[in-house]
């Protein structure tokens, strides 16, 4: 069904003024009752209201599109105002909004305003079009611009039949390029979609077929067939996820970030046409002679694949080490101390799964860095690399049984992760010129039996320089007192907001998970402190300094506490995102002053994460909960000194 379908000339209402929220829905539920779409005006009003409480309807940029199912819809409608003034909304850019759509759709009505919506937000991201509809002078003018830029943009087929033109002969048209592209973000909402739009829109600006497939957080929608992707000139794929790529084997491409997607579109299709990009070989699992823009630099490469063995390694650390740490709470340390952890059988009941689940963490680490690196042939090769880390087996050990073993631990892990990813790409490479007839034994026989040959001599060869390494680093670590300590904790505190959940703040919780298979449990303390702060800081300012923040964000604000208590430090990140300036110094001052604090009272956390839930067995809790209400407050006392207040001139009048 079109927009313009839906939208009368009586229930369109320009260069508004309201005072509020209410007063401009309640104006947009006249109209639609002027219009004939709505046959009880209450009820109507009730289910909009209920739709508002499950999330916000301004979509950002200005725009926003309340809409509800109701059982007092007569027939769908629109009803659209324009306020030049911008009215908040609680936008998810946190930006006034100045032209809102309201649709009303019947509740038996099937997906009438999903359609709508969906065709709505695409035309509604053109600049130029909205800025042409807030400039409108007239209801007819509006409505004007709306038909023209529907039938633009989704064809004639919607408008009335018009007499078609005398054929006239033409030049037979070029082939034209078609492109296949993926888009896809971490969470899968807003920028998976901007990036499809945007690269679509760059495409038939400059006449190019292309169909975008979108990774969202309802699942891949618009899926690209086989036929699709062999008749495609190139691909794009525009991600900050993994994506299905095997079947992309043999195509030009261009891999990228999804911001890539929203803000160069141009470029990335250029690079296909152009001939620029490289071609995709999935051969055996991997990746290569790929053209990237930046998004996998040698940096950013070895990121993705230490995440990749990180990700999968957690569920390990976490499951295992509270389970760990409640076999020490519940255990009787006055019965045996050599035994503590399994004194009783309730304690030994906990510590003997824990026990289990930690084992498995630096094989599963150094297993899925490979893994990431040659797909899944280089997984059982890392695996086996990491348990011969964890075992510290050494040529000496086999001559010598009574030989000394010194377990190469977390970096030994890594360390075997990475090399057991390249020697499985070396194989591959090696095993190119095979005949095809070997094709099918590479994967179960060749890549697993030379792979974990070669890693198991590296590791014989490397343990004991790896080992010596790691003794030496955890014997510092612990030797560490006083300044120095109180420095550590400065320093991984602080990391843990610089980006909360980006690479610095990945770089402190790993070290602080290897310091805990290690022994050192204070570094972990600071770690997870360092990470509630952030949430909880902005969680107080937003709380007693009001009048700094948009009404959007104090709301938003209440959730940080339990964020915060969570140790969930990406609470922050949209605050983070709308005034970096401020809140990221506040957040990293915080976090740091709760990092020093609990490594001066001597804090230790045997749990790699549960915030609050673990405070059980966390050592000295008190100064535990010291640090981290001083820490919070210091931040949100930072932040208010640093942001000042909305005021009038923003629209936001204090209540």
């Amino acid at each position: 069904m079109k927009v313009i379908d839906l939208l009368k000339e009586n229930a369109i209402a320009l260069n508004m003024s309201p005072s509020s929220k209410q007063e401009l829905y309640d104006k947009l539920i006249d109209l639609h009752c002027g219009a004939g779409n709505v046959s009880d005006k209450e009820q109507y009003k009730k289910d909009i209201a209920k739709r508002e409480e499950e999330g916000p309807t301004a979509i950002g940029d200005g725009v926003a599109i309340p809409h509800a199912k109701s059982e007092a819809v007569a027939k769908p409608g629109l009803a659209a105002a324009t306020v030049p003034s911008g009215i908040d909304l609680d936008a998810m850019d946190g930006a006034p909004s100045n032209l809102i759509f309201m649709i009303a759709a019947p509740k038996q009505g099937g997906d009438t305003h999903l359609e709508v919506l969906s065709r709505l937000t695409v035309m509604l991201m053109d600049e130029a079009f909205r800025k042409k509809l807030l400039e409108a002078k007239s209801v007819k003018e509006f409505l004007k611009y709306i038909d023209e830029k529907e039938i633009e943009k989704y064809g004639a087929e919607d408008a009335a039949a018009e007499p078609a033109p005398e054929p006239q002969p033409e030049p037979q048209p070029a082939k034209k390029v078609k492109l296949v592209a993926v888009t896809a973000c971490p969470t899968g909402i807003a920028h998976t979609f901007m990036a499809a739009e945007a690269l679509e829109q760059k495409a038939a600006e400059l006449g190019y077929e292309i169909k975008v497939e979108t990774n969202g957080s309802g699942g891949a929608k618009n899926v690209l067939t086989a036929k699709e992707i062999a008749e495609a000139d190139g691909v794009i794929i525009a991600a900050d996820k993994n994506v299905e790529m095997a079947r992309f084997d043999g195509k030009r491409m261009v891999q990228t970030k999804v911001s890539d997607g929203i803000h160069k579109p141009g470029e990335l299709i250029e690079k296909i046409v152009s001939g620029t990009a490289g071609v995709y070989s999935h051969k055996g699992g991997k990746a290569a002679d790929t053209e990237s823009d930046g998004g996998d630099g040698i940096g950013h490469s070895i990121y993705k694949h230490l995440m990749n063995g990180v990700s999968h390694m957690l569920p390990f650390v976490v499951g295992g080490g509270i389970l760990i740490a409640l076999a020490f709470l519940f255990d009787d340390y006055e019965i045996n101390p050599a035994g503590f952890g399994t004194n009783t059988p309730f304690a030994a009941f906990f510590k003997t799964i824990g026990d289990t689940a930690f084992g498995f963490m630096l094989p599963i680490l150094a297993g899925f860095i490979a893994m990431s690196i040659a797909d899944r042939p280089g997984l059982a090769v890392g695996f086996v690399g990491g348990a011969m880390a964890v075992a510290g087996t050494t040529f000496a050990s086999l001559v010598n049984p009574d030989a000394n073993v010194v377990s190469a631990g977390f970096l030994g892990a890594l360390f075997a992760g990475f090399v057991g990813g390249y020697i499985t790409l070396g194989l591959e490479k090696a095993c190119s010129k095979l005949p095809d007839a070997l094709e099918g034994i590479k994967p179960v026989l060749i890549y697993p039996l030379i792979g974990i040959l070669l890693m198991g001599l590296v590791m014989f060869l490397f343990n004991p320089i790896i080992g010596a390494l790691n003794t030496a680093l955890n014997n510092g670590l612990k030797a560490m007192s006083g300044a120095s300590k109180i420095l550590l904790g400065i320093v991984l505190g602080g990391m843990m907001s610089i980006d909360m959940g980006g690479p610095f703040n990945k770089a402190a919780y790993v070290f602080g998970t290897a310091a805990i298979a290690e022994g050192n449990y204070d570094i972990m303390a600071a770690v997870m402190v360092g990470g509630m702060v952030p949430p909880l800081a902005i969680a107080l300012s937003t709380t007693f300094f009001k009048n700094r923040f948009t009404p959007s964000e104090r709301k938003s604000g209440v959730v940080n506490y339990i964020m915060g208590l969570c140790f969930i430090s990406e609470g922050a990140i949209p605050y983070a995102a709308s005034d970096p300036l401020r809140v990221i110094p506040s957040c990293i001052v915080g976090s740091a002053v709760s990092g020093a604090l609990s490594m001066a009272f001597g804090c230790t956390l045997m749990a790699p994460h549960g915030g609050i839930f673990v405070f059980p067995v966390v050592g000295n809790v008190l100064g535990y909960l010291i640090a981290l209400i001083v820490g919070s407050i210091v931040g949100a006392l930072m932040l208010a000194l640093l942001k000042k207040p909305l005021g009038e001139k923003a629209g936001l009048k204090e209540k």
